[in-house]
C-alpha cells in the first residue's frame, strides 16, 4: 500500500483527492493547505490528517505526494519533495517561468525520484484512442494536428492576474497535446492574441481569444485554437490527417440522444465544464501514476515533457508579444 499525502485542498486538490481515495493500491494519509480550514474540511471527508508541509516531507512512511498547491510554488515542492526522497506527481504547469521549471528539473533528475506531471488530458479515453490509432499506423503518416480548446466562460480577471497568461495556463494543455501526438517538442511556434470576451481581461495585460501555429522541422503542422468563452459549453475536439485517412476525437455532449424531422436535425449541447468532461481522465491519470511507481517504470508524463509544454507556451507568449516566429532551441529543453 502506497502511503501519499496530498498538498492543496483547493478545487483541484479535491478532484485528486477522489481519484486517491478510489485507487485500491494506495491510501491518503496526509492533507495540506496553506488555508487550514479547507485542508480540515477535506481532511474531514476522506479520513487523513491535517500536517503541515515539512511534516509531511519528514515523514519517511510517505512514499508520495500529489502537489495541487498555485503554479509559483510547484517548482520548489518538486524540488523539496524529491530530495526528501518523495515520488511526486505535480499539477500542470511545472512553473510561471520556464528557468525556474529547468532549475526543477535539474535538481530533481539529480535526486533520481520519478516525477509526474499533470496533463490528465493525455488520459481522457478518447484522445487516448486516437493516439493509439495513430500510433498503430492507422493514418499514416501525421501531417496537420488542429486542437480545439474553447471554455464557457472566462474565469475572473483576479484569476488572470496571477494565471501567467492564456498560453502558460490554459493552452499548456494544447501544446503537450500537440507534442505527445507527434512525438516531441516543434521547431517554431508563431502565435497571435487578442483581448475580445473581456476588455478587463486585455487590461490586466492576457488574452482571451489566441490561434498557434507549430512547425517540426519535417514540414509536419500543429494548429491549436482557445477562447475563454464558448456559451454552448466546454469544446474539447482534436483533428488529425494523416498520409493514410483522418483521425478526430469529438465533443463529450450531455446526452446521445438526436432528434431528426422535417424541420431539420438536433443534438445536446457538449457538457459544460472540466470536470464533468475529464473526471475520468483524472481517475486513469493517477492509477497511471501509481502503476508506474509499483512497477518502477518510467512515467508516462515525464517532468521533462512538463518543461516541454511550457517552452511552446513561453514561445508562444512571445510570438504574440512582437509579431514574430519564435524558434523552441535546445536550451528551453533541458539538457540531454
Amino acid at each position: 500500500m502506497i502511503r501519499v499525502a496530498l498538498l492543496g485542498a483547493g478545487r483541484i486538490g479535491q478532484v485528486h483527492a477522489k481519484s486517491i481515495t478510489a485507487n485500491d493500491d494506495c491510501q491518503l494519509v496526509a492533507v495540506a493547505d496553506a488555508l487550514p480550514q479547507a485542508a480540515q474540511d477535506l481532511a474531514a471527508q476522506i479520513g487523513a490528517e491535517v500536517r503541515s508541509i515539512d511534516e509531511i516531507l519528514a515523514d519517511d512512511s510517505i512514499q508520495a505526494v500529489l502537489i495541487a498547491t498555485s503554479t509559483d510554488t510547484h517548482s520548489d515542492l518538486i524540488e523539496r519533495a524529491t530530495a526528501a526522497g518523495k515520488a511526486v506527481l505535480c499539477e500542470k504547469p511545472v512553473d510561471l517561468s520556464l528557468d525556474r521549471a529547468l532549475a526543477a528539473l535539474k535538481a530533481a533528475e539529480g535526486t533520481g525520484q520519478p516525477v509526474m506531471v499533470g496533463f490528465n488530458r493525455r488520459f481522457d479515453p478518447n484522445f487516448a484512442a486516437l493516439k493509439a490509432a495513430f500510433d498503430g499506423g492507422e493514418i499514416g503518416k501525421g501531417e496537420l494536428l488542429s486542437i480545439t480548446s474553447y471554455d464557457p466562460a472566462p474565469p475572473p480577471v483576479s484569476y488572470v492576474k496571477v494565471s501567467g497568461g492564456l498560453f502558460r495556463d490554459m493552452m499548456i494543455h494544447d501544446f503537450d497535446m500537440a507534442c505527445w501526438v507527434f512525438g516531441g517538442p516543434p521547431a517554431r511556434v508563431t502565435a497571435t492574441g487578442s483581448a475580445i470576451v473581456d476588455p478587463e481581461i486585455g487590461a490586466a495585460g492576457d488574452v482571451d481569444t489566441a490561434a498557434v501555429t507549430l512547425q517540426w522541422d519535417d514540414g509536419r503542422i500543429g494548429v491549436i485554437k482557445n477562447s475563454r468563452r464558448a456559451g454552448y459549453g466546454y469544446d474539447q475536439r482534436i483533428e488529425l490527417l494523416g498520409s493514410k485517412g483522418l483521425l478526430s476525437a469529438k465533443n463529450v455532449l450531455e446526452n446521445t440522444v438526436e432528434k431528426i424531422s422535417a424541420e431539420g436535425a438536433s443534438a445536446a449541447k457538449p457538457v459544460y465544464f472540466f470536470l464533468e468532461r475529464y473526471m475520468r481522465a483524472y481517475e486513469i491519470e493517477w492509477t497511471a501514476f501509481i502503476d508506474a511507481l509499483k512497477s518502477g517504470d518510467t512515467m508516462p508524463v515525464t517532468l521533462r515533457e512538463g518543461v516541454a509544454a511550457l517552452a511552446c507556451a513561453e514561445a508562444a507568449t512571445k510570438s504574440a508579444q512582437t509579431g514574430e516566429t519564435v524558434a523552441i532551441t535546445a536550451d528551453m529543453l533541458g539538457p540531454a
